[in-house]
């Protein structure tokens, strides 16, 4: 039997370094036959069994199939390009590319990348893109990565791939182009649509270590006056981000801190574990935080909180969402919103809920089909829809580029830290402003802890 992971992807996202893994622990997968259904089970009122038409069966596709192949072993003019490997591959990746942006056949280097990359350390450019009218655009640069350094803002659109076009260019082949060896350099020709900007990016690849949990402090008095507000950012969805964001919690805890604000803008996704451990750091042990459904009745299931997590004083939350907060980080604000947990303030995000199933063949390949959707407690789809805020607050594209400026604190040349002087950040800014309307209404009616759990949030009360 094959081995199958069960994997969510970040945004129609893939890292230009390598393959944006985001997998289901392999035990948590549901078990399959090698035929594509669930062992012990029947496919959902006969769907899969049954062909499109008539004409729909496997040996005529096959015969098909085969005769083409034939023909190009026969006469095609190259004979470099003929042999079954190469031939079987490449149909391969047209099948799948076929299906929608998120399935995709994975030769055996693409699938090993794919694993080490869940593991947070992978080589490359540290950028994650999105096929988008058939162009490459930026979903976010990873922080402290080579395309972050270099100054590669979201809605970055690449033009060129060392001087090659990329348009309509398959997001496995610039996987392709993009990966390689670290110290070797790479050019991006980038159109921004903010200003109409072409320029080129040179950037050199490298082997990227990304801390998932950053910049955990209590605000200044200058932002959150007479309240101690958490803030701590989550910049993706790995193997150690919820024990790390539980170590940031306790040490910002011990400081005082009356409420909390979770920065997951640009958060690309992650591993979908990791996300409902977040969670649990916020809500009730054993609560359901996800559940997926597709064709297959294996692929209805929900996901809980573990019974045996650590959950955190009931301090107010409000969690920073935008259009790159993606897969992972929808499912996180998805849960909390719709469990009365936690206020989202931003924009709506990005869009991503579908599940990946990444199937493992003989040959080391892999397949990696979308086989159901994600929902949140309330059974909003996520998929295309996105997560709504509560409170909706947006960035002029000025301020999101002095954003992603004041997170290069320590690459910033003279003119850029000038033009940092005075930055106010607006979303913050108005998630303080909805914690502070939640504490003062909880000091008002003589309430001993301050709590937005198991109601909904009020948000005309907070606007």
């Amino acid at each position: 039997m094959t081995t199958r992971f069960l994997g969510i992807l970040a945004g129609a996202s893939l890292f230009l370094c390598g393959m944006a893994p985001l997998l289901v622990k392999a035990e948590d997968a549901p078990q399959m036959q090698d035929d594509g259904t669930p062992t012990g089970g029947q496919p959902q009122d006969g769907v899969a069994a049954q062909p499109a038409s008539a004409d729909d069966t496997a040996y005529t596709a096959m015969a098909v199939f085969t005769r083409a192949l034939e023909l190009i072993r026969q006469d095609y003019v190259d004979g470099s390009k003929i042999s079954f490997h190469d031939l079987t591959y490449g149909a391969m990746k047209g099948m799948l590319g076929a299906l929608d942006p998120h399935s995709q056949f994975m030769d055996p280097d693409d699938f090993k990348g794919m694993q080490d990359d869940t593991k947070s350390q992978f080589g490359g450019l540290g950028v994650v893109v999105s096929a988008k009218d058939g162009n490459l655009v930026v979903v976010t640069p990873m922080e402290d990565t080579p395309g972050f350094k270099a100054g590669l803002l979201p809605g970055d659109q690449i033009l060129k791939i060392n001087g090659e076009s990329a348009e309509k260019m398959d997001l496995s082949d610039a996987i392709g182009k993009l990966r390689g060896d670290p110290g070797e350099k790479v050019t991006l020709t980038i159109l921004r649509p903010a200003t109409k900007e072409i320029k080129d990016f040179t950037m050199e690849r490298a082997i990227i270590k990304v801390p998932s949990v950053k910049d955990a402090h209590i605000l200044g008095p200058e932002i959150a006056a007479d309240y101690k507000v958490g803030y701590v950012r989550i910049t993706q969805f790995n193997e150690p981000t919820a024990a790390d964001l539980s170590k940031a919690l306790d040490a910002l805890e011990g400081q005082g801190m009356q409420a909390l604000i979770i920065d997951l803008r640009y958060n690309p996704g992650g591993l979908l574990n990791s996300a409902v451990d977040v969670c649990g750091q916020f809500v009730a042990p054993h609560t359901v935080v996800v559940s997926t459904e597709g064709r297959m009745p294996s692929q209805k299931r929900n996901y809980w909180t573990s019974d045996s997590g650590k959950e955190h004083p009931d301090y107010p939350i409000a969690i920073l969402i935008n259009g790159s907060s993606a897969s992972g980080a929808e499912i996180v604000a998805g849960a909390l919103k719709d469990l009365g947990r936690a206020i989202l303030v931003g924009e709506t995000t990005f869009g991503k809920g579908s599940v990946q199933s990444v199937m493992q063949l003989p040959d080391g390949s892999a397949l990696r089909l979308t086989t159901a959707k994600y929902y949140t407690p309330s059974h909003q789809v996520i998929h295309e829809h996105g997560v709504t805020p509560n409170i909706h607050a947006t960035l002029t594209p000025d301020e999101e580029r002095l954003l992603m400026l004041s997170r290069r604190d320590d690459m910033l040349s003279d003119d850029e830290k000038q033009a940092l002087v005075g930055f106010r950040d607006p979303q913050l800014d108005r998630a303080v402003d909805a914690l502070k309307g939640v504490m003062i209404y909880a000091e008002r009616t003589g309430q001993k802890t301050v709590s937005i759990k198991g109601r909904k949030t009020d948000t005309t009360t907070l606007q």
